[in-house]
């Protein structure tokens, strides 16, 4: 669906990111799996246009988009972001299905907005501001508010933080459903095992360069046929063992 080809950015003499290639697939949960400072905020914001970038093209369906055609196709989720703090949790869903409803039916429609927000616990928090919500409680709103938007790729970075163990499984099943109404999602991962537990496949990034991308299975055959270590056990290996 989306093919990312040697997309890099730099800083002065720092090069944030490197040659970067990747495919995006329709309807699936990828995972982007980095410790930090690896360059995957930056990735994402060259890929969602809040970043100009040196090199490379971002295509989706064969055809170069340009930065309006990543505005309407594209919807990206920053890490820690804290919209509307006046606004309650209702008003800032509302908004998003208005704002966007007028040209889509499926995200003006009332049955995707109660079942959003059924699936990840906002009922309680309808009539709270944005602003007095916990980093747990915000995260969800706004992952409610990404869910909501119509653009066929969603974009999310670090979807899980702040979120305690259930509160992630729950959040996590969120997101499978979503993505099984064939919305395609892009979650830039910290903790492999969340990744591990919730993505199709997954990118491997550190040092701003891809280490390995596919499935599970994929990037085992190649950590196998690279190195001495045969049959890794989990996701963690395998990101170890690459990076």
């Amino acid at each position: 669906m989306v093919s990312i080809d040697g997309l890099t950015k730099s800083y002065g003499r720092l090069t944030a990111v490197a040659d970067v290639s990747l495919s995006i697939r329709q309807g699936e949960v990828l995972g982007l799996i980095g410790p930090n400072g690896s360059g995957k905020t930056t990735l994402f914001e060259c890929v969602a246009g809040v970043l100009p970038y040196e090199a490379g093209t971002i295509r989706m369906n064969g055809r170069t988009l340009s930065l309006r055609d990543r505005a309407s196709r594209i919807f990206y989720l920053p890490d820690a972001i804290a919209p509307w703090p006046s606004q309650t949790v209702g008003w800032a869903l509302d908004f998003t299905t208005g704002f966007f409803g007028a040209g889509d039916t499926r995200a003006a429609s009332d049955g995707l907005r109660d079942e959003i927000v059924a699936r990840l616990d906002l009922g309680p928090l309808l009539n709270a501001p944005m602003g007095t919500l916990s980093k747990g409680q915000r995260k969800r709103a706004v992952l409610a508010i990404g869910m909501l938007a119509p653009h066929p790729v969603l974009l999310a970075d670090e979807p899980f933080d702040g979120l305690d163990l259930r509160q992630t499984r729950e959040v996590g099943a969120a997101l499978r459903a979503h993505a099984a109404t064939g919305r395609t999602l892009f979650l830039s991962i910290h903790q492999i095992s969340d990744a591990a537990r919730i993505c199709d496949r997954f990118v491997l990034l550190s040092g701003g360069r891809v280490r390995g991308e596919g499935t599970l299975d994929d990037l085992s055959r190649t950590l196998s046929s690279t190195s001495n270590l045969a049959n890794p056990a989990n996701l963690e290996d395998i990101f170890l063992a690459l990076t």
